[in-house]
């Protein structure tokens, strides 16, 4: 089994780039995106109803902003929009899916970078996501997180950590969620088979050709608990994908 998940920056904009044809190669049983910044109604059939997949779409209140979608070629039990906290939920932020053998979190997590209280609001968005995965591990369910967590965790996760050690995004207080993520039960499945392994990133500015001089962070995830991390068989970065200052990222599962 084959689930991606990719930040677009735009499915209006990247539709233009071949979106469809981009996710009919990729072969994948589910693809999670983050930041789609359109409305449902705001989409054309191609992207609606790409072939083979059934599709979800979270929209936030806010045109032009935030949202996510699910592409997945077999149907989920169930489907959960948001994480019940209307604070964050009219951003569009969280699909959750149920596909009995897990439960699969596709998440556009809060940028901070827009000043002190915004990063607040995303440690508050962290505490409330955590607290469900512990309550879904409680009950003996198995949970896969996927999404634009916008946090590096480790100085091996972005090219220069010096320089960004107090911006948004790097600093010291959303890192350390980073660890409270492991403290739940969630690995980071690309660490776990590459621990040292450097200059491997998700995501670009588009300022200064970042991208041609992978000049990155790694801040897109898949994480998983204890009891599927024997069937996780590869976890890495689609970095040859272009269309986003994001590339898609995969992980897969003997399933």
């Amino acid at each position: 089994m084959r689930l991606v998940s990719w930040n677009v920056n735009g499915i209006r904009a990247i539709a233009g780039k071949g979106f469809a044809d981009i996710v009919a190669s990729m072969d994948a049983d589910v693809i999670g995106i983050q930041e789609i910044k359109a409305q449902e109604d705001q989409l054309t059939e191609d992207i609606k109803s790409i072939a083979g997949y059934k599709s979800y779409f979270y929209s936030a209140e806010r045109k032009g902003y935030s949202g996510t979608a699910l592409y997945t070629k077999k149907e989920p039990e169930e489907v959960i929009f948001g994480l019940g906290v209307e604070e964050f939920d009219h951003e569009g932020r969280v699909i959750r899916a149920d596909y009995g053998d897990f439960i699969l979190y596709n998440i556009y997590f809060p940028n901070g970078g827009r000043g002190d209280d915004f990063v607040k609001f995303k440690l508050r968005f962290y505490d409330c996501f955590l607290e469900q995965v512990k309550e879904l591990e409680a009950q003996g369910r198995e949970v896969i997180c996927c999404g634009d967590v916008n946090t590096a965790h480790k100085e091996i996760d972005l090219s220069n950590p010096k320089a960004n050690s107090k911006i948004s995004g790097f600093l010291p207080e959303e890192r350390v969620y980073m660890d409270h993520f492991a403290s739940a039960g969630l690995t980071d499945t690309f660490r776990m088979l590459y621990p040292d392994k450097p200059e491997c990133y998700s995501w670009w500015s588009y300022k200064t050709r970042a991208r041609e001089r992978n000049v990155g962070w790694r801040i897109d995830y898949f994480f998983a608990t204890e009891g599927l991390l024997p069937k996780v068989k590869e976890s890495n970065m689609m970095s040859d994908v272009m269309g986003s200052d994001h590339c898609p990222i995969y992980l897969d599962l003997d399933i």
